[in-house]
């Protein structure tokens, strides 16, 4: 089994000890703990939100609700070229008949 490397990484004035098995992971958590940062940042100030758990509730919500959004948006994509192949396939079935 591959060394665990022992990372901290700060949430909401909170450090957290994670422990990653390569430096692709690292770079990963530190980039998202940066965006939860951000965002936790911009949720302050906007909203006028003091209660961490409140910042932190919303956070979670708009990053899982821009996974729904992506996959719903990746599902009509998906739907869209079957369709479209469906037609292509008939067209060619059409001509070569």
């Amino acid at each position: 089994m591959a060394d665990k490397i022992k990372i901290r990484v700060t949430i909401a004035n909170r450090v957290y000890p994670l422990n990653i098995s390569s430096p692709n992971e690292e770079e990963g958590m530190r980039k998202a703990a940066k965006k939860i940062n951000d965002l936790v940042m911009r949720f302050e100030e906007d909203y006028a939100v003091s209660d961490k758990q409140d910042v932190l509730a919303m956070c979670a919500l708009q990053f899982a609700s821009a996974l729904e959004i992506n996959e719903i948006n990746s599902d009509e994509a998906v739907n869209d070229a079957t369709e479209k192949l469906a037609k292509l396939h008939h067209l060619l079935v059409e001509k070569l008949d």
